[in-house]
This record gives structure tokens, C-alpha cells and sequence, in this order.
């Protein structure tokens, strides 16, 4: 069995970004020839400043130097913070987004907003009009955090 080279450069770069303090949180390879772009993101309690962001560039980018997984074709390394509008995957992008609005998927078809309450490593209190209702993870489809210009019970 052979490893995707985003695989590889996540085993790579695990424990370069867990030295920082960060989880890395994904590693996108798009485009092809001189034009790749290697994409990651990192992320952590209480969020990721601009100099986090710098200082893990350098420190990613000095790991892929000394490495072959990219290959000798160029490519651009782009590093930022999680984003809120990627769908939340793990049980810290739960913990991490606790009071936030939600919009979620079901694996029944069901959706709805909600505000994140309690969260743990199976699964998740939601609270809709007030009343909290746990969900696993396993039932959770797509779950994205929803930007709230003027806070309002869900």
C-alpha cells in the first residue's frame, strides 16, 4: 500500500507543528507542476495570531527543505489559522467553537441551526430554543460554524 504524498507530508509535519504547540489541522496539495500550491492549517486553543502563523511557516518550511516529500518541481507553501468556514471534524473543533452558532447536516437528512454547548470526544450537546440535545459524532454529516453579526438565541 503507498501513502498519498498529503499523507506523507502530514506525518511530517505532525510533530514539527505539535513542537509549536499547534495541531495540524489539514494539508491540501493542489495544482500541478510549478503551480502546486501546498496548503496547511494549523490551529489551537484560544486560536492562531499572525506570528504563530510566521513562526510556523518557518519552521514547516524548513522541515519540507530537509525532506524529499515534495519533490524537486517547485511549489508555494501557504500556512494560516483553521478558518471558520471549514466544517468542524474533530471533537476540538467542537470544543474550540463552544457558544458558537451551527449550521448541521444529519445522517438522516435533518438540518437545522443550533448553539454548541458541551462537547467531548463522542459527541456533542446542541441547544436549540434553549433545550440541549446530545448528538454523537457518528450521526453528524456537515457541521459549519455560522457567522453571528448580532448574537440571538438559535
Amino acid at each position: 500500500m503507498t501513502t498519498s504524498t498529503p499523507d506523507r507530508i502530514s506525518s511530517l509535519l505532525e510533530p514539527v507543528t505539535a513542537s509549536l504547540g499547534l495541531d495540524l489541522d489539514e494539508v491540501e496539495l493542489v495544482g500541478k507542476g510549478p503551480r502546486r500550491r501546498l496548503l496547511v492549517a494549523v490551529d489551537r486553543d484560544g486560536g492562531v495570531d499572525i506570528d504563530t502563523v510566521a513562526e510556523a511557516t518557518r519552521a514547516i518550511s524548513a522541515a519540507l527543505d530537509d525532506s524529499d516529500v515534495m519533490g524537486e518541481e517547485p511549489y508555494t507553501l501557504e500556512v494560516a489559522s483553521r478558518g471558520v468556514d471549514r466544517p468542524l471534524v474533530a471533537p476540538r473543533h467542537w470544543r474550540r467553537n463552544a457558544g458558537r452558532v451551527v449550521a448541521v447536516e444529519l445522517v438522516d437528512g435533518e438540518r437545522f441551526e443550533a448553539r454548541i454547548g458541551d462537547s467531548d470526544e463522542s459527541g456533542v450537546d446542541l441547544l436549540v430554543k434553549g433545550e440541549a440535545t446530545r448528538f454523537p459524532y457518528d450521526e453528524i454529516v456537515k457541521a459549519v460554524v455560522q457567522i453571528e453579526l448580532n448574537r440571538k438565541d438559535v
